[in-house]
């Protein structure tokens, strides 16, 4: 993801101390980080998902693009640099390269949690357990329509 920081070396960068909260899970704040130096945990719940240190890392992309509330917790691990965009959309809209880089960043996520729930089903098959909702799920990846996305089992079903 150097590339994104290559697009953006104009924006002024933010310095933020270790034990700061970027973007907190199960709020909207319509921002995008992108990780110049430093360590950056990401949390859901009391679940470490993620420790980032690669430069050009992004936070906040699923929120923005979906629309919806952050589904982790992004913090400081160390003192850090980061690009923020306060209106992530606008910046997306208006940098089509930094989109598509984005695009492939979640198409990676989805490669590679697909590949990952193949082999499970495949290890599996058969075995009567309860991973046999690995079929639902992926499923439910491949067929979900737009607009009908829930994250997460924790999260209440939209009212509709």
């Amino acid at each position: 993801m150097t590339d994104v920081l290559a697009r953006i070396t104009a924006t002024q960068k933010t310095h933020v101390p270790a034990g700061t909260v970027l973007l907190q899970e199960g709020t909207k704040s319509g921002r995008i980080h992108v990780l110049a130096e430093g360590t950056i945990e990401v949390v859901r719940g009391e679940t470490r998902v993620a420790l980032v240190s690669e430069p050009g890392a992004i936070f906040g992309e699923m929120s923005v693009l979906l629309d919806s509330p952050h589904t982790a917790t992004v913090r400081a691990v160390s003192d850090a640099t980061v690009y923020e965009f306060a209106d992530a959309a606008a910046f997306l809209k208006s940098d089509p390269d930094t989109t598509l880089a984005v695009a492939k960043l979640l198409a990676q996520r989805l490669h590679s949690a697909t590949t990952y729930l193949v082999d499970l089903k495949r290890q599996y098959a058969g075995s009567g357990n309860h991973l046999g909702m690995v079929s639902d799920i992926l499923a439910s990846l491949i067929n979900q329509p737009p607009g009908k996305f829930e994250p997460g089992s924790d999260r209440a079903p939209d009212s509709q």
